[in-house]
């Protein structure tokens, strides 16, 4: 649409209100994932790393019972530069007292997302649904979906 779309401002803000009502029930959050977060989150300290603004994205944490589960989180309102620049992942970091690039793995399902996380240093998981592989290939791993068994094998591991 561009800055000087004459009706920008009234779209977004419907927008906004059309996802906050379809999200009101935590049911955007698919089971595997939720059961991602849930074993990722009682082994190790989780961030968001998002492109969206803070209070969607706590609207949506909070409808589906998930936001006791998150550490850290960076919305798009936290950054001055957002995805694909590293920004976001550095922040997250800090964030999280100071982690290095290297003990932190990002699970991404967006082209942007898996060069900000790869730029930041982070061992990077894309994850198909979004895009096809091809898009995701910069990610160190391609993973057919978010779900506990991933997270298990991403912590349990031999070295990456």
């Amino acid at each position: 649409m561009g800055d000087d779309y004459p009706a920008q401002e009234g779209l977004l803000a419907e927008r906004r209100l059309l996802y906050l009502e379809r999200t009101r029930r935590g049911e955007s959050v698919p089971g595997r994932a939720r059961e991602a977060l849930a074993e990722a989150a009682s082994r190790v300290p989780v961030a968001i790393v998002s492109g969206d603004f803070r209070d969607e994205i706590e609207h949506v944490l909070t409808a589906a019972n998930l936001a006791p589960l998150v550490s850290a989180l960076v919305a798009l309102e936290d950054v001055s530069r957002p995805k694909p620049d590293p920004e976001g992942y550095l922040l997250a970091l800090e964030r999280l007292g100071g982690l290095v690039p290297g003990d932190v793995v990002a699970v991404e399902d967006t082209e942007v997302g898996v060069a900000s996380a790869k730029a930041a240093g982070l061992y990077t998981v894309g994850v198909l649904g979004t895009m096809p592989a091809e898009r995701l290939r910069e990610a160190d791993v391609i993973a057919e979906r978010l779900d506990a068994a991933l997270v298990r094998r991403l912590l349990d591991g031999p070295p990456r």
